[in-house]
């Protein structure tokens, strides 16, 4: 078999295994969500204690400060460094 047929069908059969993994744990997810509906014990809980980290609003790690930063015009606001780049 021409080698490039042979890696075109090992590719097909990947992506199709793929598939079917992923829409098997999108299944197994359903199923324990229902039983933990039924069982009256929900994963929200577990998903209200999970805190979203700080991200910085700059590539130089600072964070705006005042709604005046928020302007384009504004000079009074930390630069970003990509401004400083040449």
């Amino acid at each position: 078999m021409h080698p490039e047929i042979l890696r075109e069908m090992t590719a097909q059969r990947g992506r199709e295994m793929r598939a079917r993994a992923e829409q098997a744990a999108l299944a197994r997810a359903a199923s324990r969500l229902r039983r933990a509906l039924r069982r009256g014990t929900s994963q929200s809980a577990k998903a209200d204690e999970f805190v979203v980290p700080a991200i910085p609003d700059f590539v130089d790690g600072s964070f705006r400060t005042t709604p005046a930063d928020d302007q384009l015009g504004s000079k009074t606001g930390p630069v970003p460094a990509s401004r400083d780049a040449a």
